[in-house]
């Protein structure tokens, strides 16, 4: 049997919105939401730090929530994935990032089968090259395989600092591709929290509508029942890889 966990990447000095990891929603961090969404997958959750006294927080958070946590450098994403998955003796790799507070774990089950009955380790499967969900449901599915290749050859700092251009961009010539989608588009819709406006859609879906008991496609529904809510980040423009 593979073994498969979900690397989350945190960390505290977010250039738009500083700490926003932890600020709360109805009395809660939106670091529990995403990690609570997460276990519904099944799958064992690591959260990838920086080793800067500012993500100490988050250190304390793992502990406190029994959350394995590894530690490694800020700029260089792509380490702190591989130091996780050689930590945690991992075959495959879904990686995540934490300001996606509605990511939905049974989508990245069904992506995760998906990805172990196709059965080699040169797949890369992911709902983000082709784009058709929500921003803040992004996953992507890869084996150890292609992230120590990656880890060996990318070079360049926005390489690493994103940690799988060098695997979706096919570098090696290796990599297989496989994509989930969903019937209609609806990529639009921003879920990911990177703003104060993006802060506020999050904080009034939880709130108002109990957005962290819905899944995907309850969550779309809502969006496409209240575009007033669609509308208070949809100006948003997404910081480029």
């Amino acid at each position: 049997m593979k073994k498969v966990g979900i690397i989350s990447q945190a960390r505290m000095t977010s250039t738009r919105l500083p700490g926003k990891v932890l600020r709360p929603v109805a009395g809660r961090p939106l670091l529990a939401y995403h990690i609570e969404r997460l276990q519904t997958s099944g799958l064992p959750i690591y959260l990838a730090i920086t080793t800067n006294a500012t993500d100490d927080p988050l250190a304390d958070f793992a502990a406190t929530h029994g959350l394995p946590v590894t530690r490694g450098p800020e700029d260089d994403v792509l380490a702190r994935y591989q130091q996780c998955a050689t930590a945690h003796d991992l075959d495959v790799i879904v990686r995540v990032t934490s300001d996606c507070p509605l990511l939905d774990g049974g989508l990245i089950a069904r992506a995760v089968q998906e990805y172990l009955a196709a059965d080699t380790p040169l797949l890369y499967l992911s709902n983000v090259l082709e784009r058709t969900y929500p921003r803040g449901f992004d996953f992507e599915v890869f084996s150890r395989e292609l992230l120590e290749e990656a880890a060996r050859h990318a070079t360049t700092v926005s390489d690493r600092e994103h940690v799988t251009p060098y695997i979706h961009q096919n570098r090696s010539g290796r990599v297989q591709f496989q994509h989930l989608t969903r019937p209609s588009n609806r990529s639009a819709y921003r879920l990911t929290v990177d703003t104060a406006e993006d802060f506020e859609l999050i904080q009034r879906l939880i709130e108002e509508h109990q957005a962290d008991a819905l899944g995907a496609e309850e969550l779309i529904v809502l969006l496409d029942r209240h575009p007033e809510l669609v509308a208070l980040n949809a100006h948003i423009e997404q910081k480029k890889v």
